[in-house]
C-alpha cells in the first residue's frame, strides 16, 4: 500500500515536471531558439509555447530590442604620429536571432576588436587637428564598416560615437597656449578695430559739427549784415526825410541874413564840444555875423524908440516890447559868448607856443 502511494506521488511529480518543461512563455521584444536532440529546430516568438519535454531544448532568450555598448579607451596613432584615446559607443539591434546563436560565438566581443581595428585604420589617415575636428566622418566611416561585417551575424549597427578624444597631455598644453594665444589675437584685433571705428566716428562727428558750426556762423553773419544794412537804409532814409523837412520848412518861412547869423552864432558852442577839440579857429564870418546882429539890434531901438524934442530935451524912456528884449538879449549874450571864444583861442596859442617853446629848450644839444 505504502508502495503504491510512493508510485503516485512519483508519476504526479513527474507529470507535472513534464508540463512544466513543455510549455515555454517568450515576452515581447525577445527570442528564443529550440534546438530538438542538439539541432537548431525553431525560433520561438513572443507568447505561448509548447514544446517537446526531454526532447527540445530551449537555449537562453535573445532581446531583440536596440541595445547600448560603450568600449574602453584605445590608444590609436594618428598620421602625424601622436597617440590619442579614443572612447567609442556603439549602438546595436539582433535583427537574426540564429544567425547571432550560431554565426559567432560573443557577437559583443567580436564588433568591439571590429571597432578597435576600424578605428585605427580610419584614424591612421589623419591628423590630429583633422581628428578633433572631423568626428561626423569617423562616426560614418565606422558605421559603414561596422554594418556591413555585422550583417552576417544578424546585428545591425544603428549608429557609432565618438565619446572622447584625448590627446597626450603635452599636446593639451600647446593646445591651450595656442588657444589662448588665437583669442588674445582676436581680441586685440577686435580691440584695435573698436578704436579705429570709434575715431572715425569722432572724426567724423567733429567734421559734421564744424561744417554745422561754420554753416551758422555764415548765416549769423549773413543775417547779422543784412540787418545792418538795413538798419542804416532806414538810417540814411530818416535822415534824408529829416533834412528834406527842415529844408522845406526853412525855404518855406523865407529867413534872412540876419536869422542865419543868429543860427550860426548859436552852432559854435557845440562846434568846440568834445575833449579832442583843443585848438579850433573862428572863421571870419564871425565879425559879419556880430555885424548883422548890432544892426538887428539897432534898427529895433530905432523903430521902438521916441526922439527928443527940438530943445535937446531927452526923450522919456520908453519901455520895449517883449521879443525886443529877447532879441538884445539874445545879441547881447551872442557877443559876449564870441568875445569868451576868442580869449579862450588866445589862451589856448599862448599854452601851446610856451609848451613847444619848453619842449625845444630841453631837448639834447647834439
Amino acid at each position: 500500500m505504502e508502495i503504491g502511494i510512493v508510485l503516485a506521488l512519483l508519476l504526479a511529480l513527474f507529470v507535472v515536471l513534464t508540463l512544466w518543461k513543455s510549455v515555454r512563455i517568450v515576452p515581447q521584444a525577445r527570442a528564443g531558439i529550440v534546438e530538438r536532440l542538439g539541432r537548431y529546430q525553431r525560433t520561438l516568438t513572443p507568447g505561448l509555447t509548447v514544446v517537446v519535454p526531454y526532447v527540445d531544448r530551449v537555449l537562453p532568450l535573445l532581446d531583440l530590442r536596440e541595445q547600448v555598448v560603450s568600449f574602453p579607451p584605445q590608444p590609436v596613432i594618428t598620421q602625424d604620429n601622436l597617440v590619442v584615446s579614443i572612447d567609442t559607443v556603439i549602438y546595436y539591434q539582433v535583427t537574426e536571432p540564429r544567425a547571432a546563436t550560431y554565426e559567432i560565438a560573443n557577437y559583443i566581443q567580436g564588433i568591439e576588436q571590429l571597432t578597435v581595428t576600424t578605428l585605427r585604420n580610419v584614424i591612421g589617415g589623419m591628423d590630429l587637428e583633422k581628428t578633433l575636428t572631423s568626428r561626423e566622418e569617423i562616426n560614418s566611416a565606422l558605421r559603414s564598416v561596422l554594418d556591413e561585417a555585422t550583417g552576417k551575424w544578424g546585428i545591425r549597427v544603428n549608429r557609432v560615437e565618438l565619446k572622447a578624444i584625448d590627446p597626450p597631455p603635452s599636446i593639451k598644453d600647446a593646445m591651450e597656449k595656442q588657444m589662448r594665444a588665437d583669442r588674445d589675437k582676436r581680441a586685440t584685433v577686435l580691440n584695435a578695430e573698436g578704436v579705429r571705428q570709434s575715431q572715425i566716428l569722432t572724426a567724423e562727428g567733429e567734421k559734421q559739427a564744424a561744417i554745422l558750426r561754420a554753416e551758422g556762423n555764415k548765416q549769423s553773419a549773413i543775417l547779422t549784415a543784412e540787418a545792418e544794412r538795413q538798419a542804416a537804409i532806414l538810417r540814411a532814409d530818416g535822415e534824408s526825410q529829416a533834412i528834406q523837412t527842415v529844408f522845406h520848412a526853412i525855404h518855406r518861412g523865407n529867413p534872412d541874413q540876419k536869422l542865419l547869423s543868429y543860427q550860426y552864432l548859436q552852432m559854435l558852442p557845440k562846434i568846440a564840444e568834445g575833449s579832442a577839440n583843443k585848438v579850433w579857429v573862428v572863421p571870419s564870418e564871425l565879425g559879419r555875423a556880430l555885424e548883422g546882429l548890432g544892426n538887428l539890434a539897432g534898427g529895433l531901438g530905432e523903430q521902438v524908440g521916441v526922439p527928443g524934442d527940438s530943445a535937446g530935451t531927452p526923450a522919456e524912456p520908453v519901455e520895449l516890447p517883449a521879443d525886443v528884449q529877447a532879441s538884445q538879449a539874445a545879441a547881447q549874450a551872442a557877443a559876449q559868448e564870441a568875445s569868451r571864444l576868442a580869449a579862450d583861442v588866445e589862451r589856448v596859442d599862448v599854452v601851446e607856443a610856451v609848451e613847444e617853446a619848453h619842449a625845444v629848450g630841453t631837448q639834447p644839444r647834439q
